[in-house]
């Protein structure tokens, strides 16, 4: 079963970056699209950007097009999110999903991932 592990949370002003990290293991990330979604508090869990399994097709929000980078390295397992420009309202619990069902795809909705991490936190306050 795959798992993921997501690293690289914690606070910064705004205006400031940070890198997030979504490793897996117990499957080769090769075959799955990875999605990156996040949670503020009092507010349903939305997607922020994906990647598909070759890195051919990307996917972002509105609210974060042109501030965050997604990227995966697949010798390493691994899939980041780059995060610059943070804003306050980019807070928040944020997690990454597997899914090996549409590899090609690229989809910002939660029902297409079957594999979840436990989430990492990303605060933006002065």
């Amino acid at each position: 079963q795959l798992q993921l592990t997501e690293s690289g949370g914690g606070f910064v002003q705004p205006g400031g970056s940070l890198r997030l990290s979504c490793a897996a293991s117990g499957f080769t990330l090769h075959y799955y699209t990875i999605g990156w979604f996040r949670q503020a508090p009092g507010k349903e869990r939305e997607g922020v950007s994906c990647i598909s399994s070759s890195g051919g097709r990307t996917n972002y929000a509105d609210s974060v097009k042109g501030r965050f980078t997604i990227s995966r390295d697949n010798a390493k397992n691994t899939v980041y999110l780059q995060m610059n420009s943070l804003k306050p309202e980019d807070t928040g619990v944020y997690y990454c999903a597997g899914d090996r069902r549409f590899p090609s795809g690229a989809f910002l909705s939660s029902q297409f991932y079957n594999y979840w991490g436990q989430g990492t936190q990303v605060t933006v306050s002065s």
